[in-house]
């Protein structure tokens, strides 16, 4: 296995060790592949994904732009169906990757849609 995907895999457990989803503030998992972001609001305690969004989304997909503006996007769709489930916090789970960039884009997209953290 590749030494990057390794060392992301240690940290993604790492964090999994301290981050757990309830029902009342779920576990806001992001992943990152090199053209599309996707992430879930996941309850932990039930093994339950309650809702997801992604970049692949068709009204995302029809935008044109950066990457990081249509993370910005999922940030905002997933905020919205959460709150539609009628969350407010969530937990945020970073799986492994560096806050920066596009995840920091989710994050503050999902803030911008009503998410507290």
């Amino acid at each position: 296995m590749d030494k990057k995907i390794l060392r992301r895999q240690k940290i993604r457990y790492r964090i999994r060790r301290k981050v757990k989803g309830t029902s009342s503030t779920p576990r806001l998992s992001v992943f990152r592949s090199n053209t599309e972001i996707y992430a879930q609001l996941i309850d932990d305690d039930n093994g339950v994904t309650m809702a997801s969004s992604s970049s692949k989304e068709k009204d995302i997909m029809a935008q044109k732009g950066p990457k990081i503006d249509k993370s910005k996007m999922v940030g905002n769709a997933i905020a919205r169906k959460a709150i539609e489930l009628g969350v407010k916090k969530v937990t945020f789970d970073r799986s492994g990757y560096l806050y920066h960039g596009r995840i920091k884009a989710i994050a503050d997209g999902a803030r911008e849609g009503g998410l507290e953290f």
